[in-house]
C-alpha cells in the first residue's frame, strides 16, 4: 500500500517534469540554464529509452518527438500493472 502510493507519487512528479520539459521546448528556453539543465537531467533517463523504442520500431515521426507520450504511457502501464499485483 505504501509502496504503491510512493510509486504513484513518483510517476506523478515525473509526468509533471516531462510536461515542463515539453513547455520549455515550445518556449525555446535554453536547456543549459540552471532550471532547464535540472529538468533535462531528471527527464532524459525516462525519455531516452522511449525515444530508442520509437527508433527501433522504425516509426518515422518526422520533426515531432513523441517520446514524452510514449514515456508517459509506459509509466502509466507500469503503475497499472503494479496496482493489479498489489490489490
Amino acid at each position: 500500500m505504501v509502496f504503491y502510493r510512493f510509486l504513484s507519487n513518483l510517476v506523478y512528479v515525473i509526468e509533471i517534469l516531462i510536461f515542463v520539459r515539453i513547455i520549455f521546448s515550445f518556449l525555446r528556453i535554453d536547456p543549459y540554464n540552471q532550471i532547464g539543465k535540472i529538468i533535462y537531467d531528471l527527464t532524459e533517463p525516462i525519455l531516452a529509452p522511449a525515444r530508442e523504442l520509437i527508433y527501433r520500431l522504425g516509426i518515422n515521426t518526422g520533426m515531432f518527438d513523441f517520446s514524452p507520450i510514449v514515456a508517459i504511457l509506459i509509466l502509466r502501464t507500469i503503475l497499472f500493472l503494479v496496482r493489479g499485483i498489489i490489490f
